[in-house]
């Protein structure tokens, strides 16, 4: 204490205590993704919601990193192998289309990537396809289960006290008795 005042203590402990909330600047590192696999299913999961004037999308909602987080934390490889497969039929579809990888390929190029992932959505079969389903998925319950999602786009409010339930009163409508009873 002979260096630093009590008030620079109490700067030092709070700025450490600031450092360890999770989603602050200590916590960018990908926990399970590589650097490049991170920043490709941002990109990934940004095409599938992108950023309009009804809501920032899925990259300001940190989509890739609940699923990257959700990846990391699971007990069961086959998720992560599946994703990593994926993302490399991701890439392989891109070099096939663009002769570039994902990252590599134009903003256009990509849409059309995913575009192409897309078409074969209610009947998947190639790997590329396949996975596309499973991103979909992930980043359509990682957006909507995040700040932005509940409350900037679906307008959840969340609990509040009503003063008046201003809905269907069920005790007024017919209650339609069974066949036999009849």
């Amino acid at each position: 204490m002979d260096k630093h005042s009590r008030r620079d203590v109490f700067r030092i402990a709070a700025a450490a205590a600031v450092a360890a909330v999770p989603g602050t600047a200590q916590e960018t590192a990908p926990k399970f993704f590589t650097p490049a696999e991170f920043r490709m299913v941002d990109e990934l999961s940004e095409i599938i919601i992108p950023a309009d004037d009804h809501s920032p999308g899925a990259r300001a909602a940190k989509v890739a990193a609940y699923i990257d987080q959700t990846l990391a934390e699971s007990l069961d490889d086959k998720p992560r192998e599946e994703f990593r497969e994926g993302l490399a039929a991701v890439d392989q579809l891109s070099n096939k289309l663009n002769h570039v990888s994902f990252l590599d390929a134009s903003p256009e190029q990509r849409v059309a990537v995913v575009a192409q992932m897309a078409r074969a959505e209610k009947d998947p079969k190639k790997p590329e396809e396949l996975f596309f389903v499973r991103l979909k998925g992930r980043t359509a319950q990682a957006y909507y289960t995040s700040e932005i999602g509940i409350h900037q786009e679906i307008g959840y409010k969340g609990n509040v006290l009503l003063n008046e339930f201003v809905g269907f009163d069920a005790s007024l409508a017919p209650i339609p008795l069974p066949e036999s009873s009849k």
